[in-house]
């Protein structure tokens, strides 16, 4: 990771807006200092049973304290109130990579943490999505220091920001293409709300909801563009009471917003390709062997579709990051850990040919894909002939970028006579000559040893493990 330089102590570079503190690593252990600035807020959310009771519901990260004025500890000294050591999350992940249910079940976190500190007489003071991750398979708050005491009379000061990075991004997903939450990644501050209000369409000015938190809201910022934010708070009042119902309003406009996952292309891969029964079981068998003789701890399964080899290598003790491309595989993945309450499994959206990049500030807020790696096993099963074929990229490079994610590889080889290549053969030229068992074991062996290999049972397919060189 890459890190800036405060006190000769390396900060986490995504950590330093907020005033009230900010997170540092040293040797090798996460601690986030809380500032002199924020002593009073800090207290009252221990004080007052609030951390607690998140804690116990799952919806706020949980920390030990290393204790007060300790300058040994913290990052900064001269400011610092207290130095805490927060859980650890195994993978930070980032709205823009969240499926449409992952997202919605962030947004309705972000209300009940909301609610649940006005009634202990504090309020959120910022609701970014990049401060909940999926931890344990559910949306937990990982910024301790997001909670001020709350004011009597003042509005809800995160409300516009929950509306940019939660309420507009379901919208558009729910109303007009699902492949709108990608401008999360061009926004990182949230959809701009007069831009989700010109995209919405025209029928959602008449859901109470919709029209109240985005197309009045946009209109409103509109016209209040030029007032100060002391102005604007003095003249907007509102009781305890009022700012609930405004919770509970954008609880039920959230809840109400609903995206089925189908007629995307490999939703249903598994149901429609051509293994056999013994295949699928024989390949099932293979790659939960090799994870446990290798005894992968963290794992990427890469092209995971809806996730049945992401949950055979859980089965080995893995954490694993579950990607694909297809939001609706996605989508049906993580429907399946909510089912199955499952805790060590990460569905995340992601397009290899264009993974998510470095963001943000300096391009150092939001770290790449490959930059939360590496892990100590990568899967890539029924993947490679969609990279190579479908999107041109020759075996060399192929390998290579494998090689990035991790030590271990188990990767998968399907020949051009097999029905699936087929398939992808039927509406282009076949340019792709290197593109035959050998030239995959050259090109991999550049930065591979071949471990181990099987040809799959009824199938002309290959599975390869192999270790980086």
């Amino acid at each position: 990771m890459m890190t800036i330089k405060i006190s000769n102590t390396p900060a986490i570079d995504a950590s330093f807006r907020d005033p009230s503190g900010f997170l540092f690593m040293r040797e090798g252990v996460l601690y986030r200092q809380v500032n002199q600035i924020y002593a009073e807020d800090y207290t009252r959310l221990m004080d007052s049973g609030l951390y607690a009771k998140l804690v116990k519901a799952g919806l706020l990260i949980s920390h030990a304290e290393s204790g007060e004025g300790q300058a040994f500890q913290a990052a900064e000294p001269a400011v610092a109130f207290k130095t805490v050591r927060p859980e650890i999350v195994p993978f930070i992940s980032y709205p823009y990579e969240w499926s449409f249910g992952e997202l919605k079940d962030a947004a309705l976190a972000t209300l009940s943490i909301q609610k649940r500190a006005l009634k202990l007489g504090m309020s959120l003071k910022d609701a970014s999505a990049y401060n909940i991750q999926f931890h344990g398979g559910k949306p937990t708050l990982i910024d301790t220091l997001s909670f001020e005491t709350y004011k009597e009379g003042e509005p809800w000061v995160a409300y516009r920001q929950f509306c940019q990075h939660f309420l507009a991004p379901l919208a558009l997903m729910a109303y007009r293409d699902i492949r709108l939450s990608q401008l999360l990644r061009v926004y990182i501050d949230g959809v701009p709300l007069d831009l989700a209000s010109e995209l919405l369409p025209m029928r959602t000015r008449w859901n109470l909801g919709i029209a109240t938190h985005i197309h009045l809201h946009a209109s409103a910022q509109k016209r209040y563009a030029d007032v100060a934010v002391s102005e604007a708070r003095s003249g907007r009042k509102m009781s305890k009471e009022a700012l609930l119902g405004l919770v509970e309003s954008l609880q039920a406009t959230v809840r109400k917003l609903v995206w089925k996952p189908a007629g995307t292309e490999w939703a249903d891969y598994y149901a429609a390709n051509n293994y056999t029964d013994a295949a699928f079981e024989h390949k099932k068998v293979l790659v939960g062997d090799w994870l446990s003789k290798i005894e992968a701890k963290t794992v990427w399964d890469l092209g995971a579709n809806s996730g049945i080899f992401s949950r055979v290598a859980v089965e080995t003790g893995a954490y694993v990051v579950s990607s694909d491309i297809d939001p609706a595989a996605v989508e049906v993945n993580y429907r399946l850990v909510k089912e199955k309450k499952e805790q060590n499994l990460l569905p995340l959206v992601l397009d290899l040919t264009n993974p998510s990049p470095s963001l943000g500030w300096n391009n150092r807020e939001r770290d790449s894909f490959l930059q939360r790696g590496p892990v100590d096993a990568t899967l890539a099963l029924a993947l490679v002939h969609h990279l190579a074929i479908s999107n041109n990229v020759p075996l060399p490079r192929v390998a290579e970028f494998f090689s990035t994610c991790g030590e271990w590889l188990i990767v998968e080889f399907i020949p051009k006579s097999d029905s699936q290549v087929q398939k992808l053969l039927r509406s282009r030229a076949d340019i792709f000559s290197e593109y035959t068992q050998a030239g995959f074991e050259k090109a991999f062996g550049r930065w591979y040893t071949v471990k181990e290999s099987s040809a799959v049972r009824d199938s002309e397919r290959w599975l390869y493990l192999m270790r980086r060189k």
